[in-house]
């Protein structure tokens, strides 16, 4: 199992988790509480409740680098183009934008 937390203007805005059944994201309880918060997609509405698929969620996939950028990382990093969670961990730390992706319990960027 491969866990991210997915931060959000630099503050904790819930986890990804990848294991044998897919994807679940969920936002952390204390910023799911506060109205003043944002969404991180608006296809990932605020709410205590957890999201699954079976796919990674297409909000995620489109943080991942595409084109020459993409094959720089995974020659860099010998990263799998079908690993779409190892890929997001190693690309989208300090992303372009509000969202970024660290591992569980790392420092964010």
């Amino acid at each position: 199992m491969r866990k991210a937390d997915i931060m959000m203007f630099g503050k904790l805005a819930g986890y990804l988790t990848e294991d044998e059944d897919g994807y679940t994201f969920v936002y952390a309880a204390d910023y799911a509480r506060d109205p003043a918060n944002l969404p991180v997609s608006r296809l990932l509405p605020l709410q205590p409740e957890p999201y699954h698929d079976k796919r990674l969620f297409p909000f995620f996939d489109g943080l991942i680098p595409e084109g020459w950028l993409l094959e720089i990382a995974e020659k860099t990093w010998k990263l799998d183009p079908r690993d779409r969670m190892g890929l997001l961990l190693a690309t989208c730390r300090d992303c372009i934008g509000a969202v970024s992706v660290v591992h569980a319990g790392e420092a964010p960027p």
